[in-house]
């Protein structure tokens, strides 16, 4: 059996505000962190398909552990320039040393090379041009900036 490829399909650039603390629940400290916009840019076949906007209103559920371990659930949408919606659920895990976790958790700008942040999206639409994204494995990578991130979204084939 050969491994399987990944194909670039989508960079998304979300623009933050400053997360709301919830504080200490079961299982760790609850912050949601709200999403009020940014882009979005699909790649190669997925250009034309997949430019567009993330639309204000979706979040970052996050849980952080006490060792920093973030365990995050973003959901939003993204509209292309062509007017479909697509809803996207990105659920992942971000951890760092506990210095750069600690810095990156009070918003300050880190080496997004010294933190591991990846993902597993799902994508919900109705457009018909769009349905490769609803029956496909996706992974994400991501860099966490202060006022922004960013992911980018391979497919798995």
């Amino acid at each position: 059996m050969n491994p399987p490829l990944l194909e670039l399909v989508l960079e998304i650039r979300a623009q933050v505000n400053a997360p709301v603390e919830i504080g200490r629940v079961g299982r760790g400290r609850r912050r949601i962190v709200p999403i009020v916009g940014g882009t979005c840019q699909g790649h190669e076949r997925f250009r034309d398909l997949l430019t567009g906007r993330v639309l204000p209103g979706g979040a970052d559920w996050q849980i952080i552990h006490d060792d920093g371990l973030t365990e995050a659930d973003a959901r939003y949408t993204l509209e292309t320039d062509r007017g479909d919606l697509v809803y996207v659920q990105n659920r992942g895990l971000r951890h760092a040393p506990p210095d750069i976790m600690k810095k990156l958790l009070e918003g300050e700008s880190v080496d997004p090379s010294l933190v591991y942040f990846y993902s597993t999206p799902t994508f919900e639409t109705a457009a018909p041009a769009l349905q490769p994204l609803t029956r496909s494995i996706f992974v994400g990578a991501g860099e966490r900036y202060p006022s922004d991130v960013v992911i980018r979204f391979w497919k798995v084939g």
